[in-house]
């Protein structure tokens, strides 16, 4: 047994152990979704484990020019409820029709445009057309397609509500139609065996032919278009707040209804600010520096605290309610990319929780005067600036 399979036996073999003791243990009021939960053993050492991991500078998977590289719970551990993966596609190359199991999709294109179909359980089908700063988002167990528009390369990052989904373990249409046998091809469609004789008989993966033309072609099926749409326009809209050190773009299922297991963010820090020390009640938080250079502070009790630097093309992990920060410490400007594996965003910041009590709690919590308190913010400040403003 290699040493990364017998540390995953042990670690499991060490959850079931806790599970099975804590089970014996019957728990008593609070949330029913955290009874008998099991301490995380990447989390309840000594020392926080790294949560950072250099997505860009992997290896991953290419095929010409177009390359798929992840991040999951095997590149970094910490990361169990969120994986992550940056795919670029050459002029005419598509990831082929595909769909995954165990996970739902969503998507920002960073650069050039995609076209994308998804199909439901429904038969319900929609093609959309992407443009640098849009998402889409895709049910879990839902087919898809990916395909690179125009005479330009696209970029797009994936953002996946589980952090033991691997992107090259998804299910592939070649894959599938490569190892049925011709008989039972045939039967299926109705046409002779020979129909597939020329067929792919491994997975393709990234499929590469000409550019797809410029208007969408119709289905074979005709258009029949689902209730809900899969592409929302994040950064064609105003910024959801604007602050004195940068501004936050936010979607979640109450602007684009689909995305019910997943949040999105774009945060731009300009040099100097800081995203304040604050934690999500409800969600892990996944990180990927677009542009400049951060530094990411994690607390996890007890003492343990862990700064971490990102650069541009690095993932960052965040365990639910975890509390963190992120502060620019580069020359230029920082734009961040932050997903939720909830469909609601929710957020807890120091300066909030501070303002929220008086001063007299205040002073007894620090074992401080009560009017030392009175300079502090009376309101919850999500971005300073360089100056602390």
């Amino acid at each position: 047994m290699s040493d990364p399979l017998r540390r995953e036996f042990l670690a499991a073999a060490g959850i079931a152990s806790l599970a099975a003791l804590a089970a014996a243990q019957p728990a008593a009021g609070g949330d029913p979704s955290f009874m008998n939960n099991v301490p995380d053993p990447a989390l309840a050492g000594k020392d926080l484990p790294t949560f950072k991991f250099a997505l860009e500078k992997s290896d991953g998977k290419v095929i010409g020019n177009s390359y798929g590289k992840e991040a999951t719970a095997a590149q970094l551990p910490i990361s169990k409820g969120i994986a992550g993966v940056s795919i670029r596609l050459e002029p005419g190359a598509m990831r082929e029709l595909h769909w995954h199991a165990t996970a739902a999709e969503w998507a920002f294109v960073i650069e050039g445009r995609v076209r994308t179909t998804v199909v439901d359980p429904g038969g319900l089908a929609e093609t959309n057309d992407f443009d640098p700063g849009d998402v889409w988002y895709f049910p879990r167990g839902h087919g898809h397609m990916l395909h690179c528009l125009g005479d330009k390369p696209c970029h797009f990052i994936l953002i996946f509500d589980n952090g033991y989904f691997s992107e090259f373990g998804t299910f592939s249409i070649t894959d599938w139609i490569g190892h049925t046998p011709p008989a039972l091809l045939a039967k299926n469609f109705g046409l002779p065996e020979a129909t597939f004789a020329t067929f792919p008989k491994e997975e393709v993966y990234f499929a590469r032919g000409k550019p797809p033309p410029a208007e969408p072609s119709v289905p074979l099926q005709g258009w029949k278009l689902p209730p809900e749409t899969h592409k929302y326009r994040l950064l064609a809209q105003p910024p959801h707040a604007t602050y004195r050190g940068g501004r936050e773009w936010r979607v979640d299922s109450s602007r684009f209804p689909i995305a019910k297991t997943i949040t999105g963010v774009v945060l731009d820090l300009d040099p100097g600010a800081l995203r304040t020390l604050h934690w999500h009640p409800n969600a892990d938080e996944w990180q990927y520096v677009i542009e400049g250079e951060v530094s990411v502070t994690l607390f996890g009790s007890h003492g343990r605290y862990r700064t971490e630097r990102l650069q541009k093309g690095d993932v960052g992990y965040i365990p639910q309610g975890y509390g963190h920060s992120i502060e620019n410490v580069g020359s230029g400007a920082a734009r961040i990319l932050i997903g939720f594996n909830a469909g609601t965003y929710e957020t807890i910041d120091l300066s909030q929780w501070i303002a929220a009590n008086p001063r007299d709690v205040l002073a007894t919590n620090f074992g401080q005067p009560a009017e030392a308190f009175g300079k502090f913010p009376d309101r919850d400040v999500f971005i300073a600036g360089r100056d602390g403003t």
